[in-house]
């Protein structure tokens, strides 16, 4: 049997992008968390995927709003990474955000965002995969925040290697 601390120790070394979930509560409230478990599903029809820890403060809003938005973070968005990954409840005090066509919050300055519907939800073990059809995407400037051995990390300038 694999233990729960060898399984994480085994996934840290794979390095990962970092995002920030965002929906709103049924009071139009914003709401969001800090994930590295997304990626592409398919090109056509355009889906994404998210794994969500029931325990997250974030789960129930997500699971009931049937909406949600993928935050991409570039290099200076650390801080922003922290504050998102905490239990704090007023996670969006200061932050700069616009709510997108889907009435999600898209957080001002992102490197990109993907706004969704959810297709469909599948619990497996603690979490919850959420499949998201894409219907809106934007594009910012800058390098991504990137996630490695538990560490946040900054890809390399080729320059000065």
């Amino acid at each position: 049997m694999i233990s729960p601390d060898d399984f994480r120790q085994v996934l840290a070394h794979f390095a990962s992008g970092v995002t920030i979930v965002t929906t709103c509560d049924a009071e139009q409230r914003p709401t969001g968390l800090t994930a590295s478990a997304f990626c592409s599903v398919s090109l056509d029809p355009p889906l994404i995927l998210i794994c969500v820890d029931h325990k997250s403060q974030s789960f129930p809003h997500l699971r009931e709003s049937g909406r949600f938005a993928i935050n991409i973070l570039h290099q200076g968005h650390e801080q922003l990474s922290r504050r998102f990954a905490s239990s704090r409840l007023d996670k969006f005090d200061g932050v700069a955000f616009t709510l997108g066509a889907l009435g999600v919050p898209l957080i001002d300055a992102a490197l990109g965002y993907l706004e969704c519907r959810t297709q469909s939800a599948h619990v497996e073990g603690d979490h919850t995969i959420f499949v998201g059809r894409v219907e809106a995407v934007g594009m910012g400037d800058g390098d991504p925040l990137l996630y490695y051995r538990g560490r946040y990390h900054r890809l390399q300038d080729e320059t000065t290697t």
